[in-house]
């Protein structure tokens, strides 16, 4: 089954309720002020089954004061129906709701000539034609409809089904929302909330996070269209009973998303544009404008900031930044409408290119040129990453893009697709500009060839210090030190080096190396003390050399082995214990080697911590 939803435009008393009654048998006009006025008021709710199709109905009010409930039923639909009365013809709302829906970003339109039962259909048909001309939906099927006689109300339910069936209504990629547009308290169940489900799937028991307010909640259960669900899915019109939050917390334009969906900000940055069809007597949307920007069911105040001019004319459009009096939480590539401070008019309407801008410079070069790359196009993957890791210079792999309409999968996708331009670099941590990592790595390599410069006596770098001067995060330092380490740098316990780095003593030091290594040659399991065989500066900075590069053993802080005779006596007592399971005492083994008690007591408790030996009362196994 295919999930869409379905909304009504157009003005005031055009015959929008009336037709939806005559589709669904659902009369959507709940309020007691609607049925005593005779117009709809706030957003009405119905169903409308057609093979194959599961179409969630919102009727929207048509007067000129209620554009504000209006514009919280169309944010998130498939189709709009167009309802333009033969009594009447095309009138001021009509032109608003047109212009409305453009800029939420709809594409597809069936339009109902209504009433033409009392008006001349024909004449009105012709005069909508003309005015969808240069429009999206310029093709839009024109239906004649009665809905007092049922005449036309089945070519319609048939190109409804027609529109349907060649739209890709809203996909599942990993990121539910739904947009409240109803709250209420139902009894035995406490709080419900209803609204349109995009972008992922909700289950019952489910944990969600309910924003901009930042409360958690966990969904007791799922209906759609009075139906209990266990599941809901991207296109379903969905009522959420919510536990541990109230009534009072909640308001229309509230989203219920998936935990750690990333933070609400203060700040956006979008492209604007403003309809060519605005009347002459539309004034400028000027730069420092305060304005309602309605995104969703939700609508906030905001405070507009121009990029690169002081004023934009109807026609026009340009990059700018909003400034909110709260908190909001939208996705790059989602749509918005504003309008002026008093409500009375549309100003234009908008895509979110930087859903968290707060703290970011807005004309700095780094934001601008962010900008003008998502501008080009505000809902392709790679698009969205080039400009942010351009400025960013790295992302964690997890959760980028989170604030977008882009898919895990999408994501993945569009890195491997940037890895291969030689654009990004990426591991299973991060994702990299690839010009900013050649240059840390670049970076990093000059500071490791520099010590070896220095102090070529020393086995490398010491991984901390190159961190403390790098001052990267711990996920990019990783990554880095490992990507070296697979490209010709080796790390040995604690410091980092060049594959191809052997330590070498330096001239001033070399005959005390070579002293210390004939002593311990000479005495292979007797050799002397450390003050005997470093008893100046010299002879220590040799010593500590040789310990580093693992040429001499440091058995403990006195006894010292060069590396071969402690490895011969490693094996040597490996194989006397061999041959000996029951084991060894410290003197057996001190005669097996012939060496003496000084050195074979520190010895065999190297051993024992190595994991070589074990200990039990005086003798010892492997």
């Amino acid at each position: 089954m295919k999930h869409c939803i379905l909304a009504t435009a157009g003005h005031v008393d055009h015959g929008k309720t009336t037709l939806i009654k005559a589709l669904t048998g659902t009369d959507t006009d709940r309020l007691p002020e609607e049925k005593a006025r005779g117009i709809t008021i706030d957003l009405g709710f119905a169903h409308l089954s057609l093979p194959g199709l599961s179409i969630g109905v919102i009727d929207v009010p048509g007067h000129e004061d209620f554009v504000r409930n209006m514009i919280a039923g169309i944010g998130s639909i498939d189709l709009a129906l167009l309802v333009v009365a033969a009594d009447d013809g095309w009138m001021p709302q009509t032109e608003e709701h047109l212009q409305l829906l453009h800029y939420v970003g709809v594409q597809q339109a069936v339009v109902a000539v209504t009433k033409s039962d009392v008006g001349d259909a024909a004449r009105v048909r012709s005069e909508v034609h003309a005015r969808l001309a240069g429009t999206a939906f310029a093709a839009a099927p024109i239906i004649i409809t009665a809905a007092r006689t049922g005449g036309g109300i089945e070519e319609l339910k048939t190109a409804l089904a027609q529109q349907l069936a060649e739209l890709t209504c809203s996909s599942d990629i990993g990121k539910p929302r739904l947009f409240v547009d109803r709250v209420f308290t139902a009894r035995g169940s406490g709080t419900v909330v209803t609204g349109t489900l995009l972008g992922g799937r909700f289950t019952r028991g489910q944990a969600v996070s309910v924003e901009p307010h930042g409360l958690t909640s966990r969904l007791r259960g799922l209906q759609s269209h009075n139906q209990a669900v266990e599941f809901a899915v991207p296109g379903m019109r969905t009522a959420l009973n919510l536990a541990d939050v109230t009534t009072e917390q909640l308001e229309r334009g509230a989203i219920i998303t998936a935990p750690a969906s990333g933070d609400a900000a203060m700040t956006i940055d979008a492209q604007i544009t403003r309809s060519s069809r605005l009347p002459p007597t539309a004034r400028a949307l000027r730069n420092d404008t305060t304005v309602h920007v309605h995104y969703g069911s939700a609508r906030a105040v905001a405070h507009i900031t121009l990029l690169d001019c002081d004023e934009l004319l109807p026609g026009k459009g340009g990059i700018a930044r909003l400034r909110f009096a709260s908190r909001i939480f939208v996705f790059a590539g989602d749509r918005f409408i504003m309008r002026d401070s008093s409500e009375q008019q549309t100003l234009g309407g908008g895509i979110v290119l930087d859903p968290e801008a707060d703290g970011v410079r807005f004309r700095s070069r780094a934001q601008r040129a962010f900008l003008s790359a998502r501008a080009e196009a505000p809902n392709d993957c790679a698009v969205l990453l080039r400009p942010l890791l351009e400025r960013e210079h790295f992302q964690r792999r997890f959760g980028l893009l989170q604030k977008s309409r882009c898919s895990a999968e999408e994501v993945d996708e569009a890195v491997r697709t940037l890895c291969a331009a030689g654009q990004l670099w990426a591991n299973a941590h991060i994702v990299a500009d690839a010009g900013w990592w050649r240059d840390l790595r670049k970076r990093a390599a000059g500071i490791i060839d520099e010590e070896h410069r220095a102090h070529p006596d020393r086995a490398g770098l010491d991984v901390a210090q190159l961190r403390s001067v790098l001052r990267n995060p711990p996920s990019v330092f990783d990554s880095l030190v490992t990507e070296l380490c697979r490209d010709g740098f080796a790390q040995v316990r604690n410091a980092i080096k060049r594959a191809a780095h052997r330590p070498s003593l330096p001239p001033h030091l070399q005959s005390a190396g070579e002293r210390i290594r004939t002593l311990l040659a000479q005495h292979r399991l007797e050799p002397p003390s450390r003050a005997e065989l470093a008893s100046n500066v010299a002879e220590q900075q040799a010593l500590r050399f040789l310990c580093e590069s693992g040429e001499v053993v440091a058995v403990n802080e006195d006894v010292l082995l060069a590396a071969t005779a402690f490895a011969q006596a490693k094996n040597a007592i490996a194989e006397h214990l061999r041959r000996n399971p029951a084991g060894a005492t410290l003197s057996e083994l001190r005669q097996a080697l012939g060496s003496t008690r000084r050195v074979m007591v520190p010895l065999l408790e190297r051993l024992d911590r190595d994991g070589l030996t074990i200990r039990n009362g005086d003798r010892r196994r492997l």
